[in-house]
């Protein structure tokens, strides 16, 4: 069953640059049949989104600043999702912003039965942050598209200061998970530990680390032993890993 998502977006927050980026990624998680993005449309400042936005079957909301110091674009939103959310066209909600305001949208979703994506900037403060199913990093999105651009930029990309090193606090984070889920002979599936990991830490993604997947980050820290397992419906090997002795 397709997974329709209601995507709305943060437009005096969020850079246009990385759009496509973020539609493709939103993608991922299911059908984004309501796109909208807010933002006072009189102000310069918002132009370079106009030209993504027809590429991109986004629809723009026209919220006034009306008081200065206000923002009204974050009412605008906040009020558009719970009608959205109430209409029961969607099962899900991807809110594009790295403002903190919408933290208690984000849990009143949730409480409702809503999976919630929230994508903003690494400035992002962490209870919008852990108030989501799952968080990406628009950083994520650009050293992505600039690895796909070409080898040059992808060598520069991958000494980015957008690559985060894996810390000993992740490692611990990993290590904890995998003996959460561990069999009695120490062996854990890697998919469930990658949700379980997910669940425990929102923003956790190994692109986060310079991985496209959770397997080679995984080798990467020589802490744990990897297995291929035959699968029982044959197409796929099941990956299990278990905490080196």
């Amino acid at each position: 069953m397709d997974v329709n998502l209601a995507v709305l977006i943060d437009g005096d927050n969020i850079p246009s640059a990385p759009v496509k980026e973020m539609m493709e990624e939103i993608a991922k998680y299911g059908n984004p049949t309501i796109k909208r993005i807010y933002g006072d449309w009189t102000n310069p400042k918002l132009g370079k989104w106009k030209n993504v936005l027809l590429e991109n079957a986004i629809t723009p909301i026209q919220q006034y600043g009306y008081t200065i110091g206000k923002n009204a674009t974050d009412s605008a939103m906040i009020i558009d999702a719970m009608d959205i959310l109430y209409s029961g066209k969607v099962d899900g909600f991807c809110i594009v912003s790295s403002d903190s305001d919408f933290t208690r949208l984000a849990t009143r979703l949730r409480e409702a039965g809503m999976h919630v994506i929230g994508i903003g900037e690494k400035k992002t403060p962490n209870p919008f942050i852990v108030a989501c199913d799952k968080f990406i990093y628009i950083e994520i999105l650009k050293n992505q598209s600039d690895e796909n651009g070409s080898e040059t930029a992808k060598a520069k990309s991958t000494k980015s200061s957008n690559v985060d090193l894996i810390s000993p606090q992740v490692l611990k984070l990993i290590s904890t998970t995998v003996n959460d889920l561990a069999d009695d002979d120490g062996w854990a599936f890697l998919g469930d530990v990658g949700n379980l990991l997910q669940k425990k830490q929102p923003n956790f993604d190994s692109r986060n680390y310079g991985f496209q997947k959770l397997t080679p980050l995984i080798k990467s820290t020589k802490m744990f032993e990897v297995e291929h397992r035959e699968s029982p419906k044959g197409r796929f090997k099941l990956i299990y890993i278990k905490s080196k002795e």
